[in-house]
């Protein structure tokens, strides 16, 4: 009888990781015809209010109209080009108006005035709004889509089996309260792996081994825009912070199974969602190099919670930012391993499977399966 030899499952050349031309096409394939998670809602709660976002080098506009409703505009005057906001955040007093020749916009976009335009021949003013993104709302994270298409893809569809299964959370009606920003000189893909395994847990994360047993990662059937699962607390443990503990009640709405584990999920391309019993921790990923991405870290709760005399975010927030920045290291660790001469792809082990459907995720985005 013939014997059959199979080829354990590998890590990627090491182009995805070192070449710019690929790091390239491969951002604009994920992040430029895909929807992007750009922030939440509570970061603009009031009209005027925006957010200035940088993304595969366009400057991006996220603005609350007086409508309420939030739009994204490319940010880019239609007169010349020139930008119309170097602000992080901030909020526009009534209108949008260019530095440079004071063409002003509403906040929803209208080209409401133009000086020294009114001789031109055929000019008319409501031929020149400002160029939008398509933008849409999932448990109050905004995501917004930088194709250019006559008319964008579902956002529901890229959810898939996500856009329900976090109901119970009640993400929409969280909370800021914290963020942390990492800058990691480690390429985007490499944060999503380290996120989406525990079999480094022991080594690399000894306080957070004594709140969840590493081998307890039950992961769901991993789809085109996510990966997955959830992972158990050990008994008496309460919630992720340093002592497992928390004054903090539990969110609303979870059932007794949910409040006994803690769920990590990859909405791809940039989403990172880590839900808690008592907190929701959102990361968004913004590629910047292909050795080289920031994360916004943010920790959300509920607002019942927020407001209790005292109340404090940095128990969550300690514990998440030293596995983070041990996270990061390693990561930066592999980059550096991913740049040498002598790399060649490695082997993967059986629990290690979220990392090779990523891997086979972007080849597939490329053609190159």
């Amino acid at each position: 009888m013939e014997t059959i030899t199979v080829k354990p499952k590998t890590t990627l050349p090491a182009k995805f990781y070192r070449d710019a031309d690929h790091y390239a096409r491969e951002t604009e394939h994920f992040f430029g015809r895909r929807w992007v998670c750009v922030g939440r809602t509570d970061e603009i709660p009031e009209p005027g209010d925006f957010v200035r976002k940088e993304l595969l080098n366009e400057s991006l506009l996220v603005v609350r109209g007086k409508d309420q409703k939030i739009r994204t505009f490319f940010n880019s005057c239609r007169h010349r080009g020139t930008q119309l906001c170097q602000e992080e955040k901030g909020k526009f007093k009534g209108a949008i108006q260019c530095p440079y020749h004071a063409w002003t916009y509403s906040m929803e976009g209208k080209l409401t005035g133009a000086p020294h335009m009114n001789e031109t021949p055929g000019f008319k003013m409501e031929d020149w709004p400002l160029h939008q993104a398509p933008t849409e709302v999932w448990e109050g994270n905004l995501f917004v889509y930088l194709g250019r298409d006559a008319e964008p893809p579902s956002l529901s569809k890229q959810l898939g089996p996500m856009e329900h299964k976090f109901d119970n959370w009640r993400m929409d009606e969280l909370r800021l309260g914290k963020r942390i920003v990492y800058d990691i000189q480690a390429n985007w893909k490499l944060i999503i792996q380290n996120y989406s395994e525990c079999l480094h847990c022991p080594v690399v994360h000894p306080a957070l081994a004594k709140l969840s047993p590493y081998l307890s990662g039950n992961n769901d059937p991993a789809e085109d825009s996510m990966l997955g699962g959830r992972m158990s607390l050990h008994e008496g443990i309460k919630t992720m912070t340093m002592s497992g503990a928390t004054e903090r009640e539990f969110l609303p709405g979870l059932d007794d199974e949910q409040k006994r584990h803690v769920y990590y999920y990859a909405l791809l391309p940039n989403l990172l969602l880590s839900t808690h019993p008592d907190y929701v921790v959102t990361y968004t990923i913004w590629p910047l190099a292909y050795n080289r991405t920031r994360v916004i870290c943010e920790f959300h709760f509920h607002p019942d919670e927020l407001k209790k005399p005292g109340f404090t975010a940095e128990d969550a927030a300690e514990f998440w930012d030293l596995t983070n920045r041990q996270d990061w290291e390693v990561s930066e660790w592999s980059q550096k391993g991913f740049e040498s001469r002598a790399y060649t792809p490695g082997p993967y082990s059986h629990r290690e499977g979220l990392l090779y459907d990523l891997d086979r995720i972007v080849t597939a985005e490329l053609g190159l399966n």
